[in-house]
């Protein structure tokens, strides 16, 4: 089972009795990172806070930072809390991960005999948090980690500074997994929904798709983060194995502040379908959860906006959640980082980004 721990993790004892394996010398700890959210609406703003005090999401130096952090927590937090009271009060993103990690340690227990795994959450901005879930792995026994982010794309602000914030708190031997963009099975996994969202809604002709990524600020890009790049390699991907006649836009949402953020934002290629007089079909191509930006602002916002502006269909792709292609490409990576213990690899294994992308994964975060 699935290991989420809570702010005073104890140790499980050793599973004993007939019929159960024997445990074996090498225990690896799988750390599944994710944003996380808040889980009542008591914290959405001390989450909020977390995110926007953490230096990957503004760069301030101390004390600038924590006092635009109060801020902005407080100022968004009736907004935000609305916007959770629509999902039942809290986040899915937990719940929805460990139906990810529990999928995940069965599939790569029954591939590989020899080595006992546990799947551990951890979130960034809210519980179990990465501190705590790095003293779990420690209790549970661990030999070694697999550090995993449920980001496919690679960025500073996402991947970058989950595996930070680990470090900080552990220092177990770990082989880690930067991103996995392009990967057959991962992006067969978002053709196969987009395709059936499509079927089941009565295959309508030549729907436009809309790959809908989280938004960054340009100034991020322009630093050299590669996750807009990454996030068009994914779309590649992908839209080799959807129909040749259908067309697409990559996009992004989420926007956040006054400064330049990357585009075309999805609300802008809503408009410019019901412009063109077409149907649209969303897929959220950096998610692989589901959450606020998924079931409020693409579900409910955007939904009303299509609906305001008489597009003929709008229909939204799920996250791919557990999905067993998502968890086969997952256990992939998993199978392959277990041969390659204090290394920071990419699905590739070297580096994928093109040099000019100077805050790739295999520049800023190598270790051996």
């Amino acid at each position: 089972m699935t290991a989420v721990p809570s702010e005073d993790p104890s140790s499980p004892e050793p599973e004993k009795g007939p019929g159960l394996r024997v445990m074996t010398s090498r225990r690896v700890a799988i750390v599944l990172f994710n944003l996380g959210g808040p889980d009542k609406q008591e914290s959405v703003r001390p989450f909020l806070f977390n995110l926007f005090n953490d230096k990957a999401i503004i760069s301030l130096p101390q004390p600038f930072r924590f006092f635009l952090a109060k801020l902005i927590s407080v100022s968004r937090e009736k907004l935000a809390q609305a916007n959770y009271a629509l999902m039942g009060g809290g986040s899915p993103i937990l719940p929805e991960t460990v139906k990810q990690a529990d999928a995940l340690e069965a599939a790569i227990t029954k591939r590989v005999s020899n080595v006992t795994f546990k799947c551990f959450p951890a979130m960034r901005y809210w519980k179990p948090f990465t501190k705590d879930v790095a003293k779990a792995v420690e209790a549970w026994g661990a030999t070694d980690a697999i550090l995993l982010p449920l980001y496919p794309q690679y960025s500073t602000t996402t991947t970058g500074s989950s595996l930070l914030e680990w470090r900080r708190s552990s220092d177990l031997p770990a082989s880690t997994i930067c991103c996995y963009p392009t990967g057959a099975q991962f992006a067969q996994a978002h053709a196969d929904l987009i395709l059936k969202t499509w079927r089941d809604s009565g295959s309508p002709e030549r729907p436009r798709l809309l790959f809908s990524a989280h938004g960054l600020p340009q100034s991020v890009i322009d630093r050299g983060d590669p996750y807009q790049w990454q996030v068009e390699q994914t779309v590649a991907a992908v839209w080799k194995l959807l129909p040749s006649d259908w067309e697409y836009r990559v996009c992004y949402q989420s926007r956040v502040g006054p400064m330049k953020w990357i585009g075309p934002s999805t609300e802008e290629e809503i408009h410019r379908a019901a412009a063109d007089g077409v149907g649209l079909i969303v897929s959220p191509i950096a998610f692989v959860s589901e959450h606020v930006e998924t079931l409020v602002e693409l579900d409910i916002e955007y939904g009303h906006l299509a609906k305001s502006l008489q597009l003929p269909f709008y229909l939204r792709a799920p996250a791919l959640g557990p999905d067993p292609r998502f968890i086969d490409a997952l256990a992939d990576l998993v199978e392959r980082a277990l041969h390659a213990p204090g290394k920071v690899q990419s699905e590739t294994g070297g580096r994928l980004c093109p040099a000019a992308h100077g805050l790739c994964a295999q520049s800023s975060l190598r270790v051996s």
